[in-house]
């Protein structure tokens, strides 16, 4: 599939109608290799603007941008033959206005060839989802923790305990309203992920929020452990394939300066034995 090739075997009505059904699998990619692994085994393939902390070294996702998500979303794309892509719009890039939301949506949708959107923000962004779905961009809504407001909520912390709780379900409840097709919910505590999940008619897809969500997401290179900075309680490590690397590394350095690196068989000599010119 390509930027030219918008219809997909995966869109998001689709998504949607597996609400209630069997639990949608969901992992972040940031590359072609690793949305070719996703799309395996994946219903969605997620390009989630962690890009900027996991490849980029960023300290959060607030540097990302529209240049980088159409990079890595078009890289995503390529990879993916089953499982739908969907791309973060990074902030600042949807927040100012529904107008400015659409003229970057719909850039990020034209420039990668992925079929939907996500964006972070609950009932304050409501309108800006209902402008946007009514213009032919689906939207996965995002809420509970959302990184992008790290500076207003003071930290990576648990969204949703005690008075909190009202507000959440109200977001959620908002982002269905306006048209959303599916909504994450990040570190919602677990009980109110569920009642949240009975209550509405799309999927919900959680993150740190319980066995109850409609599906999963985690960022790819924090199950595999290749990102290592820091481990959310919420991650569970599939492999520790950074560690795997490491040893690799270190195996080849000492080849190399120990010369046993190449050897023969990775050398071209210079004449050819006769039976092997051709």
């Amino acid at each position: 599939m390509s930027a030219t090739s918008p219809v997909r075997p995966v869109l998001p009505p689709d998504i949607r109608a597996r609400k209630g059904s069997a639990p949608l699998v969901v992992l972040t990619a940031y590359s072609t290799p690793v949305a070719r692994l996703v799309d395996a085994h994946c219903d969605i393939a997620l390009v989630g603007d962690s890009v900027g902390m996991v490849i980029h070294g960023m300290p959060s996702t607030l540097g990302v941008t529209m240049e980088m998500m159409i990079l890595h979303g078009r890289a995503v794309v390529r990879g993916c033959q089953k499982s739908m892509p969907v791309i973060d719009m990074p902030f600042g890039s949807y927040e100012e206005s529904p107008q400015q939301a659409f003229r970057n949506a719909s850039r990020l949708m034209a420039e990668t060839g992925a079929p939907a959107v996500k964006l972070e923000g609950g009932q304050h962004m409501a309108e800006t989802i209902a402008f946007l779905t009514q213009r032919g961009v689906p939207v996965m809504a995002h809420i509970g923790l959302t990184p992008q407001s790290v500076n207003t909520l003071g930290g990576y912390k648990v969204v949703g305990r005690a008075d909190e709780a009202d507000k959440v379900m109200a977001d959620a409840k908002a982002v269905e309203a306006a048209g959303a097709f599916s909504v994450v919910l990040e570190k919602v505590p677990e009980g109110l992920a569920g009642r949240i999940t009975k209550a509405l008619a799309i999927p919900t897809i959680g993150i740190g929020a319980g066995v109850d969500c409609d599906g999963q997401v985690l960022v790819v290179d924090d199950m595999l452990g290749l990102f290592t900075d820091f481990r959310p309680k919420f991650v569970k490590r599939y492999a520790e394939l950074g560690k795997t690397a490491d040893a690799a590394i270190a195996a080849y350095a000492a080849e190399v300066r120990s010369r046993s690196f190449p050897a023969a068989e990775h050398s071209f000599p210079d004449v050819l034995p006769a039976k092997d010119k051709t």
